[in-house]
């Protein structure tokens, strides 16, 4: 459970930085200068996308025959390396601050729907995959998230001009495609 946490924690910090999320997380601060609502809508957003894609995760365990969902698995991990060395754009986000949501709504809605789709989404359902574990994956996803996003909330923009962001896209995707190769080789499936 702990390897999972940790794993789960780490893979999802080092694959957010940089992140559109991220990105938007910026923009937000930047455009509203409220922390503290960015940052609790941030969670509330992570934690309902991620519990449902460490559900889907869960799921195709017990759908799948393990041979089948191991290959799905390594080379989903692999296709997420290869993702990660694709820098990330962020969107416009069209919200108002006059928006009947305030702040914290206006997070969550735009957190919620750029995770849809993304790496650190798809990581997660991969993660509760192998793990088959919901909740410890749920929660490391979502401390990763935290602690990827919570510092370019407080700090801004100066947080993403002191992060060489190509190191750490190629840790996050090293990082994947050795999980990707370790699954391939049936490491820690019993």
């Amino acid at each position: 459970m702990l390897e999972a946490l940790a794993i789960s924690t780490g893979v999802v910090a080092l694959g957010e930085v940089g992140d559109k999320t991220q990105l938007l997380a910026l923009l937000l601060a930047a455009r509203y200068r409220q922390p503290r609502p960015i940052i609790l809508g941030i969670l509330v957003a992570t934690l309902a996308n991620h519990a449902g894609a460490a559900a889907l995760g869960e799921w195709l365990t017990r759908l799948l025959d393990p041979t089948w969902l191991r290959w799905m698995l390594g080379l989903s991990f692999l296709a997420v390396a290869a993702w990660m060395l694709v820098p990330d754009e962020v969107d416009d986000v069209q919200a108002d601050s006059h928006s009947r949501w305030g702040v914290f709504g206006v997070t969550v809605v735009a957190f919620f729907l750029a995770e849809m789709g993304d790496k650190t989404q798809i990581a997660t359902v991969m993660l509760a995959a192998k793990y088959q574990h919901l909740l410890v994956v749920t929660a490391g996803t979502t401390a990763g998230m935290m602690i990827a996003n919570v510092p370019a909330v407080l700090l801004g923009e100066r947080a993403t001009r002191a992060l060489p962001m190509q190191w750490v896209h190629r840790i996050a995707a090293a990082v994947f495609a050795v999980l990707g190769l370790l699954v391939l080789a049936g490491v820690g499936s019993g």
